[in-house]
């Protein structure tokens, strides 16, 4: 089996700890990107109406561009995200309901300019059908991962 190491980057900080750890560990890697791409006025958190806030607080899907080929190879999977509203963005969630995660062990690592990891992964196991959640945390660097 193999692993692979998937990730949403709003601003360069989690796809750079994502690159680093997925050639340390020699894993597979797989940006997670939204259809329609965020623009900075879509992630200024600080404004109630950003689209960022908007999805987070409606629980909307957010449809994802690109599909993973052969993901039943992987057994374990490394997903990183930054915050946003205490939990990942739902660009993650609509990620994670596109796969089966039957017999997987699920990393998350998230970015955050001061929110801790909270109940991200309680929210994010009902995306994960099938998955278990091994760790969760918040990372500054890649050798925290």
């Amino acid at each position: 089996m193999a692993t692979l190491v998937t990730y949403f980057s709003a601003q360069g900080k989690t796809a750079q700890i994502a690159k680093d750890y997925a050639e340390q560990i020699g894993a597979d890697i797989f940006e997670i990107c939204p259809e329609e791409p965020y623009s900075d006025a879509d992630i200024k958190f600080m404004n109630p109406v950003a689209r960022c806030n908007r999805e987070q607080i409606g629980n909307k899907e957010v449809p994802v561009s690109g599909k993973i080929e052969n993901f039943g190879q992987y057994d374990t999977v490394y997903i990183g995200f930054p915050i946003w509203y205490g939990q990942a963005p739902r660009v993650i969630h609509t990620f994670c309901k596109g796969y089966d995660w039957t017999d997987k062990s699920i990393h998350l690592f998230a970015t955050s300019g001061g929110s801790g990891i909270g109940k991200t992964a309680e929210k994010l196991e009902p995306s994960i059908s099938g998955g278990t959640i091994a760790e969760a945390k918040v990372v500054k660097s890649v050798s925290e991962i």
